[in-house]
């Protein structure tokens, strides 16, 4: 996967951009379960089994090298219902932990199809007792996962994030509010108890940068409208970050979003705009499977 960073952004193939490449999303579960069938995202059980990386739309069998998790990676290919297929690989006998080279090894196989395929991608640890329990599953949810894959077909997710210097957005708030800088000045020549002063200061340019990053917000927002199929926004990290989004893009949008990214972090070049991508549809994909603990 890509990984973009901008102030604005540069974009150059095959070169890592300056911040190392983060942990993507499939950490978070795309096709929720209630009840996991071997193990939740935090291990693997040590047994046989098929590992489960995602479901695409495909009649014939495929294979996709050997590039599955693990320690020795096994070959990848597909389990069909129909015009479902399940991308799998041998399970590993080592349990498998949701460390980050874990985790980078899962994408790595979703990567991989989704170059072809429309994938609808499962969560980190899936584990499947027998071929004829993954068959089940594709015949149980064949409406579900058919109806899914058609409105995600063609389409890819992209995550960005973006930051400010919140010092520096301070120092803009008291030079542009006239009430925060005349407190601020009266705190600075102000004699004998100044508690009460600096709590209305403090909640008065907590008020203004929070005003103001829902500001920058709304603006990014409706710049990547057009370029974008639908975006969700997710809890910022940090007091840093005042966005963190997914946004869904058709696979022929691809450059004019990036475009548009670029365009955009121009124009407010006191953010820090990091993007990554292409993903699976993480954020877009939200399947409730009742499956039994083998």
């Amino acid at each position: 996967m890509r990984k973009r960073s901008a102030k604005p952004p540069s974009r150059s193939k095959g070169r890592r951009h300056r911040a190392k490449k983060e942990q993507g999303p499939a950490a978070a579960a795309a096709v929720r379960r209630g009840e996991p069938v071997a193990a939740d995202r935090g291990a693997v059980a040590a047994q046989p089994g098929q590992y489960v990386y995602c479901i695409i739309k495909a009649e014939t069998p495929r294979g996709f090298g050997k590039i599955g998790i693990g320690a020795e990676p096994t070959e990848v290919y597909t389990i069909h219902y129909r015009n479902l297929a399940a991308v799998v690989s041998n399970a590993p006998p080592e349990i498998l932990d949701s460390t980050r080279d874990n985790v980078l090894g899962h994408e790595r196989v979703n990567e991989t199809v989704m170059r072809d395929f429309t994938v609808i991608p499962m969560s980190f640890g899936t584990v499947f007792k027998t071929r004829e329990d993954i068959v089940e599953l594709l015949r149980s949810a064949s409406d579900a996962f058919g109806e899914v894959l058609h409105k995600m077909q063609d389409k890819l997710e992209f995550g960005l994030k973006v930051l400010w210097d919140r010092d520096q957005a301070i120092s803009r708030i008291e030079a542009e509010d006239e009430n925060i800088s005349r407190l601020k000045q009266e705190l600075s020549t102000q004699r004998g108890p100044t508690y009460f002063a600096r709590m209305q200061y403090g909640r008065l340019v907590d008020a203004a940068l929070q005003t103001r990053s829902e500001r920058y917000v709304a603006r990014i927002l409706e710049e990547l409208r057009d370029v974008s199929v639908a975006s969700r926004m997710n809890k910022p990290i940090g007091d840093k970050m005042i966005m963190n989004a997914a946004f869904l893009i058709a696979r022929d949008r691809e450059r004019a979003f990036d475009s548009k990214i670029k365009a955009v972090a121009s124009k407010l070049d006191h953010l820090m705009f990091k993007y990554t991508g292409p993903w699976p549809p993480y954020n877009f994909v939200n399947i409730r499977l009742k499956l039994e603990r083998v």
